[in-house]
């Protein structure tokens, strides 16, 4: 063999060592997506079927009209495009037809989420439902113990050859007592437990329950009529109960335990003074949870991406300090305005298909940083520069009106170096505002 010949024989064999080697690299790359929550606030369609309620019937005194209809699919198209879920779980969507019109909506702004699901069984005025990206392989609905309950919508997705199962929730309102929850509670617990324990599975919703419910209802009547037991901490088992003492389900706890006995909630991964995503006239509250099962925590199959979860909070989802929700004249009661959002925050997470790492503990180290802050008069606990709103980023000493629009419009960040790329931000300002922040 000549030397010129060997020389392109070499180069074809180098070429295809490398092709397989890219291949392989291709193959294994892991993919991170993120899944969130929100609650619409009713999002109904135009046609009568005769469960709407009264202030939906299209075309009455109220104004439910396609005009103020095209207003409320377009404001909530916006949340999600800007949130970027892949995979959203939904409450308060009346019919097939509001999400698919929602989809087609989101379509319009260059979102496409080509599966989608609705638990539509039951003629109930407003259901749970999901958009997704990923192909939903298996779509089931749980029945609740009542004819007047919403179904718990369970549906299980393929990322990427890997199963995961969304139990998406809506329980019933604090306009009735414990015990109707812990009806929801029992049906999911009874799905839960026939799951093999390495099972990948979410439960996300509004469960109109706190994350802490038996703190938060103790000592409410009108609520407890249950003797004390929750249906988010007891039923589902996301304290550990030992006799006088309870306390939530951590990480430790869920990695450790042989079974699927106890379960996580993600609020816990967040200051305690951002665990809210719903303020009902002043009063804060957490009943939009995304808890998670020991199967996300190995080496198989989808793994929560740690330390990852938070709410959604632009700056235009509030007014007046308030969130923004879609409004009514004479306080919800008269026609729809044609403006505002929804009466709760979004809430997401990050998952992946590489095996679970532990992160650094940002609850703790936000909890720890709130107590130096608070002192300081500055913002309650790390703030995320992707997500952090105006009236946040100014409560940082050196942040007016100018550098947080700036800020903002420079999103998103992989770092918190990134800020040297916002006109103002030089090292030394860097340096300073550098404890404040973290980028998820």
């Amino acid at each position: 063999m000549d030397k010129c010949l060997f020389k392109r024989h070499m180069k074809t064999i180098i070429v295809s060592i490398l092709l397989v080697l890219l291949c392989c690299i291709t193959s294994i790359e892991a993919k991170t997506f993120k899944v969130a929550s929100y609650n619409l606030e009713n999002l109904f369609d135009l046609t009568r079927d005769g469960t709407e309620y009264p202030e939906y019937i299209p075309n009455t005194g109220h104004g439910w009209t396609k005009d103020i209809a095209n207003i409320k699919y377009t404001n909530i198209a916006g949340v999600i495009k800007d949130m970027g879920g892949d995979v959203v779980a939904l409450q308060e969507v009346e019919s097939k037809k509001a999400l698919i019109r929602l989809r087609d909506r989101l379509k319009d702004l260059g979102v496409d989420y080509p599966y989608l699901e609705i638990a539509d069984s039951r003629a109930t005025p407003v259901k749970c439902a999901v958009l997704s990206k990923f192909p939903i392989v298996e779509k089931e609905e749980i029945p609740i113990d009542n004819k007047v309950t919403r179904n718990i919508l369970k549906i299980t997705l393929d990322i990427d050859g890997n199963r995961i199962i969304l139990f998406i929730n809506h329980w019933k309102s604090k306009q009735g007592p414990e015990s109707m929850r812990i009806a929801y509670a029992k049906a999911l617990r009874r799905e839960i437990d026939k799951l093999k324990e390495d099972v990948d599975f979410i439960l996300i919703g509004d469960f109109n329950s706190n994350y802490n419910e038996y703190k938060t209802f103790r000592n409410s009547g009108g609520l407890n009529d249950t003797g004390g037991i929750t249906g988010i901490n007891h039923i589902l088992r996301t304290i550990k109960d030992s006799g006088k003492d309870s306390e939530m389900v951590n990480e430790k706890i869920l990695t450790k335990q042989a079974a699927n006995e106890y379960l996580y909630n993600l609020w816990l991964e967040v200051s305690k003074i951002r665990r809210w995503s719903y303020n009902f006239f002043g009063k804060k509250g957490s009943p939009d949870n995304i808890i998670i099962s020991k199967g996300l925590y190995d080496d198989k199959g989808i793994s929560y991406s740690d330390n990852s979860f938070n709410k959604f909070q632009p700056d235009y989802l509030f007014k007046r300090k308030a969130i923004y929700r879609w409004q009514m004249a004479q306080k919800g009661m008269g026609r729809h305005l044609g403006e505002g959002y929804s009466d709760h925050l979004p809430v997401f997470a990050y998952f992946s298909t590489e095996p679970f790492c532990f992160k650094n503990n940002d609850a703790v180290a936000n909890d720890i940083v709130t107590l130096r802050l608070k002192k300081a008069k500055s913002p309650q606990g790390l703030l995320d520069l992707n997500t952090a709103g105006k009236e946040e980023l100014m409560s940082i000493s050196g942040i007016g009106p100018v550098l947080s629009a700036r800020i903002i419009s420079g999103r998103p960040y992989r770092s918190v170096d990134d800020l040297l790329k916002v006109k103002g931000i030089g090292t030394k300002r860097l340096k300073k505002f550098r404890t404040y922040f973290l980028v998820r």
